[in-house]
């Protein structure tokens, strides 16, 4: 795997050591908000994780290299081209370093890096999951397909909100995926603290989500565990009032035939646009909260 990953040399030495590393998404960067923004919020995110003990490692394919750990000027390269980037996913992992380009890695991606790499925790926004509409699209995350077979566990603020939060805890329990409340008993809906739907365990200390994680693999058990954290309340938008928004912004995309693995862009940035930027405030603070979470249990590892 050497042949085609580079490791910071300080995340390198840490991994060696033993010490704790938390592993971060660069499809946030690349296609969640623009310049330059994004790489403000990159660099916000590694110093949250920095703060709280441990060191970031923020995920990326530049010039076909798996990256793990981004310099100040791989981070500025990668926030200026943005949207140009490829958006990665498991499928996409060969092609894109065959042809030496550059890809933003979704969460799928990032946890089969972060797996190659040794990192056992990753923090992001909200995982994806099962469409709505589903039944007729069959539009579903690889997101849900990695959490069901890689050994890493996802710190998020639940499913994205845009999608089917029923169904996706359906496809979970399925697949053999946990979905952990962190101090909550309700599944938390991204921009919202509350979705009326339960999680399967609430643990309410790092420590106590460390110790699981690693009997989990002293037991050998293939996958990932999604640990829920609410986004915090200052900046929570009501479940109801971002429900009527996500369906004006589902009317729109249906017009527009929008489909794939374009729809959640599409539906973000409308979002931002019907809230006026309030719903990417509260990404940027979620993103943030979940980034202190991870490092909190990383050191606890």
């Amino acid at each position: 795997m050497n042949t085609y990953i580079d490791i910071l040399p300080e995340i390198k030495t840490a991994l060696l050591n033993k010490l704790p590393v938390v592993a971060l998404e660069s499809t946030i960067i690349s296609h969640g908000m623009p310049y330059p923004k994004n790489v403000e919020t990159a660099k916000l995110v590694e110093k949250m994780v920095r703060d709280n003990g441990a060191i970031p490692a923020t995920i990326a394919i530049i010039n076909g290299r798996l990256k793990v750990g981004l310099s100040e000027d791989e981070l500025e390269y990668f926030g200026k081209k943005g949207m140009e980037i490829t958006k990665v996913s498991r499928r996409d992992i060969p092609f894109i370093i065959s042809q030496k380009i550059d890809g933003a890695t979704t969460v799928a991606s990032t946890m089969i890096i972060a797996n190659m790499a040794g990192i056992q925790i990753f923090a992001t926004g909200g995982i994806g999951g099962v469409h709505r509409g589903a039944e007729k699209s069959m539009d579903i995350s690889a997101d849900l397909q990695e959490l069901a077979k890689t050994n890493v566990t996802v710190i998020c603020a639940g499913i994205k909100s845009i999608l089917d939060l029923g169904l996706t805890l359906e496809y979970l329990e399925t697949q053999g995926v946990a979905v952990v409340g962190y101090q909550t008993e309700e599944l938390p809906a991204f921009f919202s603290r509350k979705s009326g739907l339960k999680v399967d365990y609430n643990l309410t200390t790092p420590k106590e989500i460390a110790n699981t994680i690693q009997i989990k693999s002293k037991l050998n058990l293939q996958g990932g565990i999604i640990i829920a954290n609410p986004i915090p309340l200052d900046y929570e938008v009501e479940f109801s009032s971002i429900e009527k928004i996500i369906q004006k912004a589902l009317l729109e995309a249906d017009k527009n035939n929008i489909k794939g693995k374009d729809i959640t862009p599409f539906l973000l940035d409308k979002i931002e646009k019907l809230t006026k930027g309030e719903s990417l405030k509260a990404n940027i603070q979620l993103v943030l909260n979940n980034a202190k979470l991870a490092a909190k249990i990383a050191s606890n590892m």
